[in-house]
């Protein structure tokens, strides 16, 4: 499968893909459609699957050194590279958003006149502190004319954390109990990713949201896992605005 299109009704000119595992160059522990540059994959494999991410993309393609921050960067502007940020947008035809993961949520944005797009990185640390609502705002739209698109992430019967982040959680939004529930382990909890996200843009006015809820932990054959492989390869998913 490699490259799928992302279900959602956007724009016409609005254009969104993923990638799972499959199809790729790269060989084990990061068989095979492995995207990321920064986990010691042969680095001819990583650019021979990137070149077959990119086909039929425009060549203004924002790869991002994702930190699990906040810092939303504008991709019409970027180099190849930034050095550190966990989204981007674009506001002018032709530059690419991109986010990449293997656990953590990919989040992709459109307005519903098809005049911005962006893309979060969203991490529990991320999306904690904020990553989601800096994208929004730095769309500056509207959030209720935004829709969103959740990507395959750790699902909620895979994704333990410890008392600690529930905790942080809660103290931000006591809306967010209910994201979670109690694990076996002493002192710990499952947390829902896809609705601890669902529920920060909802508080902004965003309800328009869209999913892929398949569970990266879970699923071996089609997605990377970093909780459950540690050393393994990294998945993207990308939206851009075209003429």
């Amino acid at each position: 499968m490699a490259k799928l299109l992302v279900d959602w009704p956007c724009p016409a000119n609005v254009k969104a893909i993923y990638s799972d595992r499959l199809a790729g160059f790269s060989e084990s522990p990061y068989d095979s459609y492995n995207l990321g540059d920064h986990v010691e994959d042969e680095a001819g494999a990583v650019q021979a699957n990137r070149q077959h991410f990119q086909q039929d993309m425009p060549p203004q393609v924002c790869w991002l050194k994702q930190v699990h921050s906040t810092r939303v960067v504008d991709a019409s502007l970027a180099s190849m590279q930034f050095s550190e940020a966990d989204a981007s947008i674009a506001k002018q035809n032709n530059a690419v958003c991109v986010v990449m993961t293997a656990d953590c949520l990919p989040v992709l944005f459109c307005d519903k006149q098809g005049s911005v797009v962006a893309a979060a990185h969203a991490g529990w640390r991320g999306l904690l502190d904020g990553v989601l609502e800096n994208t929004v705002a730095a769309m500056n739209i509207a959030p209720s004319e935004i829709m969103a698109w959740f990507g395959p992430a750790i699902g909620p019967n895979a994704f333990e954390v410890g008392g600690e982040v529930y905790q942080q959680f809660v103290a931000k939004d006591s809306h967010s109990a209910s994201a979670f529930k109690a694990s076996s382990s002493s002192g710990k909890y499952y947390a829902n990713i896809h609705q601890l996200a669902k529920q920060r843009l909802s508080a902004l006015g965003l309800v328009d949201v869209y999913a892929d809820e398949s569970c990266t932990f879970n699923t071996a054959s089609r997605f990377f896992s970093y909780r459950r492989d540690g050393q393994t390869g990294r998945m993207a998913a990308a939206i851009w605005l075209s003429q």
